[in-house]
Protein backbone atom coordinates (compact mmCIF):
# COMPACT_ATOMS: atom_id res chain seq x y z
CA UNK A 1 0.00 0.00 0.00
CA UNK A 2 1.23 3.48 -0.78
CA UNK A 3 2.53 5.43 2.19
CA UNK A 4 1.17 8.85 2.99
CA UNK A 5 2.98 12.07 3.72
CA UNK A 6 3.02 13.44 7.29
CA UNK A 7 0.60 16.09 8.45
CA UNK A 8 3.28 18.78 8.25
CA UNK A 9 3.43 18.42 4.47
CA UNK A 10 2.77 21.86 2.97
CA UNK A 11 0.22 22.27 0.23
CA UNK A 12 1.92 21.96 -3.14
CA UNK A 13 1.86 24.58 -5.82
CA UNK A 14 -0.65 23.65 -8.53
CA UNK A 15 1.07 21.70 -11.29
CA UNK A 16 -0.65 23.38 -14.24
CA UNK A 17 0.31 27.01 -13.71
CA UNK A 18 3.88 26.86 -15.02
CA UNK A 19 7.06 27.97 -13.25
CA UNK A 20 6.84 30.73 -10.68
CA UNK A 21 9.44 33.50 -10.43
CA UNK A 22 10.58 32.26 -7.02
CA UNK A 23 14.13 30.92 -6.74
CA UNK A 24 14.01 27.15 -6.94
CA UNK A 25 16.04 23.99 -7.43
CA UNK A 26 15.61 21.67 -10.40
CA UNK A 27 17.10 18.17 -10.77
CA UNK A 28 19.43 19.22 -13.59
CA UNK A 29 20.80 22.25 -11.77
CA UNK A 30 21.16 20.29 -8.53
CA UNK A 31 23.19 17.70 -10.45
CA UNK A 32 25.27 20.51 -11.96
CA UNK A 33 26.16 21.85 -8.52
CA UNK A 34 27.06 18.37 -7.26
CA UNK A 35 29.27 17.87 -10.31
CA UNK A 36 30.87 21.34 -10.34
CA UNK A 37 29.67 24.47 -8.48
CA UNK A 38 31.14 26.71 -11.19
CA UNK A 39 29.14 24.86 -13.85
CA UNK A 40 26.00 25.61 -11.81
CA UNK A 41 26.91 29.29 -11.77
CA UNK A 42 27.55 29.42 -15.51
CA UNK A 43 24.23 27.76 -16.28
CA UNK A 44 21.85 29.00 -13.58
CA UNK A 45 23.20 32.49 -12.84
CA UNK A 46 25.31 33.69 -15.77
CA UNK A 47 23.11 31.72 -18.20
CA UNK A 48 26.00 31.39 -20.64
CA UNK A 49 25.10 29.92 -24.02
CA UNK A 50 26.04 26.33 -24.78
CA UNK A 51 26.09 24.36 -28.01
CA UNK A 52 23.85 21.31 -27.68
CA UNK A 53 25.13 17.92 -28.73
CA UNK A 54 23.51 15.92 -31.50
CA UNK A 55 22.46 13.40 -28.85
CA UNK A 56 20.63 16.10 -26.87
CA UNK A 57 18.85 17.39 -29.96
CA UNK A 58 17.89 13.88 -31.06
CA UNK A 59 16.60 13.20 -27.57
CA UNK A 60 14.44 16.31 -27.72
CA UNK A 61 12.96 15.10 -31.01
CA UNK A 62 12.16 11.64 -29.62
CA UNK A 63 10.63 13.09 -26.45
CA UNK A 64 8.47 15.39 -28.58
CA UNK A 65 7.23 12.49 -30.70
CA UNK A 66 6.43 10.34 -27.65
CA UNK A 67 4.53 13.19 -26.03
CA UNK A 68 2.46 13.65 -29.19
CA UNK A 69 1.92 9.91 -29.54
CA UNK A 70 0.30 9.77 -26.10
CA UNK A 71 -1.99 12.64 -27.02
CA UNK A 72 -3.64 10.30 -29.55
CA UNK A 73 -6.37 7.76 -28.72
CA UNK A 74 -4.79 4.48 -27.50
CA UNK A 75 -5.72 2.52 -30.63
CA UNK A 76 -3.77 4.98 -32.80
CA UNK A 77 -0.50 4.68 -30.87
CA UNK A 78 1.12 2.42 -33.44
CA UNK A 79 4.79 2.29 -34.40
CA UNK A 80 3.91 3.48 -37.90
CA UNK A 81 2.08 6.48 -36.46
CA UNK A 82 5.10 7.41 -34.33
CA UNK A 83 7.24 7.32 -37.46
CA UNK A 84 4.86 9.65 -39.25
CA UNK A 85 5.19 12.15 -36.42
CA UNK A 86 8.97 12.41 -36.75
CA UNK A 87 9.39 14.67 -39.79
CA UNK A 88 6.76 17.29 -38.82
CA UNK A 89 8.04 17.37 -35.23
CA UNK A 90 11.60 17.96 -36.49
CA UNK A 91 10.44 20.69 -38.85
CA UNK A 92 8.78 22.52 -35.96
CA UNK A 93 11.83 22.17 -33.71
CA UNK A 94 14.17 23.52 -36.40
CA UNK A 95 11.82 26.42 -37.07
CA UNK A 96 12.07 27.33 -33.37
CA UNK A 97 15.80 26.53 -33.10
CA UNK A 98 17.38 27.05 -36.57
CA UNK A 99 20.86 26.35 -35.20
CA UNK A 100 19.85 22.73 -34.53
CA UNK A 101 19.86 22.08 -38.29
CA UNK A 102 23.65 22.33 -38.29
CA UNK A 103 24.02 20.30 -35.09
CA UNK A 104 21.94 17.49 -36.58
CA UNK A 105 23.50 17.70 -40.03
CA UNK A 106 20.13 17.99 -41.75
CA UNK A 107 20.95 20.75 -44.24
CA UNK A 108 20.58 18.36 -47.20
CA UNK A 109 18.15 15.55 -47.94
CA UNK A 110 20.68 12.78 -47.28
CA UNK A 111 21.52 14.24 -43.88
CA UNK A 112 17.86 14.68 -43.00
CA UNK A 113 17.09 11.07 -43.93
CA UNK A 114 19.97 9.76 -41.82
CA UNK A 115 18.92 11.96 -38.90
CA UNK A 116 15.29 10.83 -38.95
CA UNK A 117 16.39 7.22 -39.31
CA UNK A 118 18.56 7.53 -36.19
CA UNK A 119 15.60 8.88 -34.23
CA UNK A 120 13.35 6.16 -35.69
CA UNK A 121 15.71 3.51 -34.31
CA UNK A 122 15.14 4.90 -30.80
CA UNK A 123 11.39 4.74 -31.35
CA UNK A 124 11.78 1.10 -32.44
CA UNK A 125 13.48 0.40 -29.12
CA UNK A 126 10.71 2.17 -27.23
CA UNK A 127 8.05 -0.05 -28.79
CA UNK A 128 10.07 -3.10 -27.73
CA UNK A 129 9.88 -1.92 -24.12
CA UNK A 130 6.24 -0.83 -23.94
CA UNK A 131 2.99 -1.02 -25.84
CA UNK A 132 1.58 2.52 -25.55
CA UNK A 133 -1.85 1.29 -26.66
CA UNK A 134 -2.21 -0.41 -23.26
CA UNK A 135 -1.25 2.63 -21.19
CA UNK A 136 -3.37 5.51 -19.92
CA UNK A 137 -0.97 8.16 -18.56
CA UNK A 138 -2.39 10.91 -16.42
CA UNK A 139 0.05 13.35 -18.01
CA UNK A 140 3.14 13.70 -20.22
CA UNK A 141 5.74 16.44 -19.80
CA UNK A 142 4.09 17.30 -16.49
CA UNK A 143 5.36 20.42 -14.74
CA UNK A 144 5.70 20.00 -10.96
CA UNK A 145 6.56 22.55 -8.28
CA UNK A 146 6.35 22.44 -4.52
CA UNK A 147 8.05 23.78 -1.40
CA UNK A 148 9.60 21.67 1.34
CA UNK A 149 9.02 22.41 5.02
CA UNK A 150 12.54 23.89 5.07
CA UNK A 151 11.46 26.50 2.54
CA UNK A 152 13.41 25.03 -0.38
CA UNK A 153 11.34 25.23 -3.56
CA UNK A 154 11.63 22.36 -6.04
CA UNK A 155 10.52 22.29 -9.66
CA UNK A 156 10.89 20.03 -12.66
CA UNK A 157 9.20 18.20 -15.52
CA UNK A 158 8.22 14.53 -15.50
CA UNK A 159 8.27 12.76 -18.88
CA UNK A 160 5.24 10.69 -17.98
CA UNK A 161 3.09 10.05 -14.92
CA UNK A 162 1.01 6.87 -14.76
CA UNK A 163 -1.68 6.55 -12.10
CA UNK A 164 -3.26 3.17 -11.36
CA UNK A 165 -6.97 2.87 -10.50
CA UNK A 166 -5.96 2.25 -6.89
CA UNK A 167 -4.00 5.53 -6.85
CA UNK A 168 -0.47 4.13 -7.15
CA UNK A 169 1.94 6.43 -9.01
CA UNK A 170 4.58 5.44 -11.53
CA UNK A 171 7.09 8.02 -12.76
CA UNK A 172 8.49 7.18 -16.21
CA UNK A 173 11.53 8.87 -17.76
CA UNK A 174 12.81 8.27 -21.30
CA UNK A 175 16.57 8.18 -21.69
CA UNK A 176 17.71 8.24 -25.30
CA UNK A 177 21.21 7.11 -24.39
CA UNK A 178 22.35 3.65 -23.31
CA UNK A 179 21.92 2.30 -19.81
CA UNK A 180 24.76 3.92 -17.84
CA UNK A 181 27.40 2.54 -15.58
CA UNK A 182 27.33 3.15 -11.85
CA UNK A 183 27.99 6.92 -11.89
CA UNK A 184 25.50 7.61 -14.64
CA UNK A 185 22.89 5.42 -13.00
CA UNK A 186 23.27 7.30 -9.72
CA UNK A 187 22.75 10.61 -11.56
CA UNK A 188 19.61 9.28 -13.27
CA UNK A 189 18.21 7.94 -10.01
CA UNK A 190 18.94 11.28 -8.31
CA UNK A 191 16.64 12.88 -10.86
CA UNK A 192 13.92 10.28 -10.28
CA UNK A 193 14.07 10.59 -6.50
CA UNK A 194 13.77 14.36 -6.94
CA UNK A 195 10.50 13.83 -8.82
CA UNK A 196 9.36 11.29 -6.20
CA UNK A 197 9.85 13.82 -3.40
CA UNK A 198 7.91 16.50 -5.28
CA UNK A 199 5.02 14.13 -6.02
CA UNK A 200 4.96 12.86 -2.44
CA UNK A 201 4.73 16.38 -1.10
CA UNK A 202 2.12 17.40 -3.66
CA UNK A 203 -0.12 14.35 -3.50
CA UNK A 204 0.62 12.71 -0.18
CA UNK A 205 1.56 9.43 -1.89
CA UNK A 206 5.00 7.87 -2.25
CA UNK A 207 5.34 6.76 -5.90
CA UNK A 208 5.15 3.01 -6.20
CA UNK A 209 7.69 2.86 -9.01
CA UNK A 210 10.36 5.00 -10.66
CA UNK A 211 11.03 3.66 -14.14
CA UNK A 212 13.81 4.58 -16.57
CA UNK A 213 13.58 3.48 -20.20
CA UNK A 214 16.97 3.48 -22.01
CA UNK A 215 16.19 3.57 -25.71
CA UNK A 216 19.70 3.32 -27.17
CA UNK A 217 20.05 -0.27 -25.97
CA UNK A 218 16.46 -1.19 -25.13
CA UNK A 219 16.95 -1.60 -21.40
CA UNK A 220 14.81 -0.50 -18.47
CA UNK A 221 15.48 0.14 -14.81
CA UNK A 222 12.72 0.16 -12.17
CA UNK A 223 13.05 1.23 -8.55
CA UNK A 224 10.65 1.38 -5.62
CA UNK A 225 11.36 4.18 -3.11
CA UNK A 226 10.05 4.27 0.44
CA UNK A 227 9.08 7.09 2.76
CA UNK A 228 12.21 6.90 4.93
CA UNK A 229 14.41 7.12 1.84
CA UNK A 230 12.54 10.17 0.53
CA UNK A 231 12.91 11.88 3.92
CA UNK A 232 16.66 11.33 3.74
CA UNK A 233 16.68 12.60 0.16
CA UNK A 234 14.84 15.76 1.24
CA UNK A 235 17.67 16.43 3.67
CA UNK A 236 20.15 15.95 0.81
CA UNK A 237 18.27 18.52 -1.28
CA UNK A 238 18.19 20.92 1.69
CA UNK A 239 21.96 20.57 2.06
CA UNK A 240 22.57 21.18 -1.65
CA UNK A 241 20.42 24.32 -1.61
CA UNK A 242 22.14 25.64 1.52
CA UNK A 243 25.50 25.16 -0.18
CA UNK A 244 24.22 26.93 -3.31
CA UNK A 245 22.96 29.86 -1.24
CA UNK A 246 26.31 30.17 0.57
CA UNK A 247 28.14 30.22 -2.73
CA UNK A 248 25.60 32.66 -4.13
CA UNK A 249 26.13 35.08 -1.26
CA UNK A 250 29.91 35.10 -1.61
CA UNK A 251 30.22 34.41 -5.33
CA UNK A 252 32.55 31.54 -4.46
CA UNK A 253 31.49 28.92 -7.00
CA UNK A 254 34.60 26.76 -7.22
CA UNK A 255 35.42 24.52 -10.16
CA UNK A 256 35.59 20.79 -9.58
CA UNK A 257 37.75 19.33 -12.36
CA UNK A 258 36.92 15.85 -13.63
CA UNK A 259 36.87 13.81 -16.84
CA UNK A 260 33.57 15.50 -17.66
CA UNK A 261 35.42 18.78 -18.23
CA UNK A 262 36.37 17.62 -21.73
CA UNK A 263 32.70 17.94 -22.73
CA UNK A 264 32.10 21.31 -21.06
CA UNK A 265 31.57 24.35 -23.29
CA UNK A 266 32.98 26.58 -20.55
CA UNK A 267 36.40 24.97 -20.18
CA UNK A 268 38.17 27.91 -21.93
CA UNK A 269 36.98 30.32 -19.20
CA UNK A 270 37.42 27.94 -16.28
CA UNK A 271 40.15 28.94 -13.79
CA UNK A 272 41.03 25.27 -13.31
CA UNK A 273 42.36 25.38 -16.88
CA UNK A 274 43.85 28.86 -16.84
CA UNK A 275 40.72 30.69 -17.96
CA UNK A 276 38.97 33.71 -16.50
CA UNK A 277 35.22 33.63 -15.78
CA UNK A 278 33.12 36.74 -16.42
CA UNK A 279 32.56 39.01 -13.38
CA UNK A 280 30.07 37.50 -10.95
CA UNK A 281 26.70 39.18 -11.63
CA UNK A 282 25.43 38.61 -8.11
CA UNK A 283 22.88 36.27 -6.61
CA UNK A 284 19.53 36.59 -8.44
CA UNK A 285 16.41 37.54 -6.52
CA UNK A 286 14.03 35.65 -8.80
CA UNK A 287 13.92 33.13 -11.59
CA UNK A 288 15.81 30.18 -10.26
CA UNK A 289 16.20 26.93 -12.13
CA UNK A 290 13.94 25.97 -15.01
CA UNK A 291 14.50 22.72 -16.89
CA UNK A 292 15.10 23.33 -20.58
CA UNK A 293 13.97 21.02 -23.38
CA UNK A 294 17.55 19.83 -23.69
CA UNK A 295 17.84 19.15 -19.94
CA UNK A 296 14.81 16.86 -20.16
CA UNK A 297 15.89 15.04 -23.29
CA UNK A 298 19.00 13.21 -22.13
Amino acid sequence: MSQTAPTDTPAGTPTDTGPTHTLALSPSRASDFKQCPLLYRFRAIDKLPETPSAAQVRGTLVHTVLERLFSLPPAERERETAGELLAPAWAELVEEHPEWDEVAGTADSAGLTAWLDSAAALLDAYFQLEDPRTLAPEACELYLETELTSGVRLRGYVDRLDVAPAGDLRVVDYKTGAAPREIGEAKAMFQMKFYAVVLWRLRGVVPRQLKLLYLADGQSLAYTPDEAELRRFERTLDAIWQAIERAGTTGDFRPSPSKLCDWCDHKPICPAYGGTPPPYPGWPTSGGAVESMLDRAD
